[in-house]
């Protein structure tokens, strides 16, 4: 029996490990091992969260928490340490590009455990994003990689990896949107406040999420994004489930008297920005997969969008995930207000951007994944 540790960092981590934890458990000859770092802690992580996953709680909780990159990924660091060290597994997987990703594959490496990642190959080019440097030292240490799009494949291979050692399989992401799509209309899967809300929206309404530091941290640059949302919204709705690091800039500009906090669900809701706290997966999922547009700086949401068709302006200069852009229904618009207003009113006026799902984008990248680990694992072993 092979062992096999599975590491997650944060809520989104979790989405794309439980489909290929569902899978290995229905496996005989391969035992899984689930790590939650606590790299990020989430009050949402309940008991709950996990069976909506379909999955059983972490084996492990390491509690590391936020702090500095490097506090942190030290931190996660010598608690996992501990964990390979007990556990001796054949293999530790990663997937993402946060702390956890990185400081998980040097412990592995550094114990001689093999390494895949999960999510391989992704490039934006800029190394001022912090997740640019954990893809890359990553990707510099893994043994098998998994690929979400040709250019994920390319990237690897161009910087000097074995074609035999690069798989493309599709995305975990998209296995777990499929199976949540699958679960939402089941009574306990979306939350009353939720549906009570989305049955006050218009049919044509936007959805939009905000957190990476170079658009919330700059007061010009976030100042100039909610202005422009604000006079979107006074021809349609704007649904804004806010990140708390977001919600606290807000607060240093002076900018809350651009929202709505407070819905009542008793009336139809025909304008305004409305600002909720952070939303489950489900719920926000319930919300923006009917939505007329999209607008995001979100990595994951420029997938799922493109995944469901959903029209995505991307608040970015970059994207490390080209394929939305070249083949999906992502546009990047950056910091161009105008031209994100102009983006709008096309897909509010039926011109929107047609684009297809990429390859392999069908809900079975897990088993393919698994397969891979299976084979590689029986390999090294002979």
């Amino acid at each position: 029996m092979k062992k096999v540790i599975l590491v997650a960092g944060a809520r989104p981590n979790f989405m794309k490990i439980a489909p290929i934890l569902r899978v290995i458990e229905s496996c005989e000859d391969v035992n899984a091992v689930l790590v939650h770092t606590g790299q990020h802690y989430d009050d949402n992580m309940s008991e709950t969260f996990f069976a909506g996953l379909g999955i059983r709680n972490p084996d492990y909780h390491l509690g590391v928490g936020s702090d500095s990159h490097a506090v942190q990924t030290a931190g996660i660091m010598i608690k996992f340490e501990e964990v390979c060290l007990k556990e001796n597994p054949d293999m530790v997987v990663v997937v993402g590009d946060v702390n956890s990703t990185i400081a998980a594959g040097l412990v592995a490496k550094k114990l001689h455990i093999k390494l895949a990642h999960v999510e391989a190959g992704l490039r934006s080019r800029d190394r001022q994003m912090p997740e640019e440097i954990n893809r890359l030292a990553t990707d510099a240490i893994t043994d098998i990689f998994f690929t979400t799009e040709d250019s994920g494949t390319r990237n690897l291979i161009n910087e000097g990896h074995s074609n035999g050692c690069v798989h493309f399989v599709g995305h975990v992401m998209i296995d777990n949107l499929f199976y949540q799509l699958r679960k939402i209309d089941d009574t306990y899967a979306v939350t009353s406040p939720v549906r009570s809300l989305k049955e006050c929206l218009p049919e044509k309404y936007l959805c939009m999420t905000l957190h990476r530091p170079s658009n919330v941290d700059d007061r010009a640059i976030l100042t100039s994004i909610m202005k422009t949302v604000s006079r979107i919204a006074g021809e349609v709705p704007v649904i804004f489930p806010c990140h708390p690091r977001t919600s606290s800039r807000i607060d240093e500009f002076g900018l809350r008297d651009l929202f709505i906090e407070e819905v009542s669900d008793s009336h139809k809701i025909s304008s305004g920005v409305i600002m909720l706290d952070p939303l489950s997966y489900n719920d926000f999922l319930c919300l923006w997969k009917d939505c007329a547009v999209m607008l995001t700086d979100s990595g994951g949401l420029q997938e799922e969008t493109t995944a469901l068709g959903v029209p995505c302006l991307t608040l970015r200069q970059n994207t490390e995930r080209p394929v939305t852009v070249e083949m999906g229904t992502n546009i990047l618009v950056g910091y161009d207000m105008e031209r994100l207003s102009l983006e709008i009113k096309k897909v509010l006026n039926g011109e929107k951007k047609n684009g297809r799902v990429p390859d392999l984008w069908d809900g079975n990248a897990s088993v393919r994944i698994v397969d891979h680990i299976r084979r590689y694992l029986k390999e090294i072993s002979n």
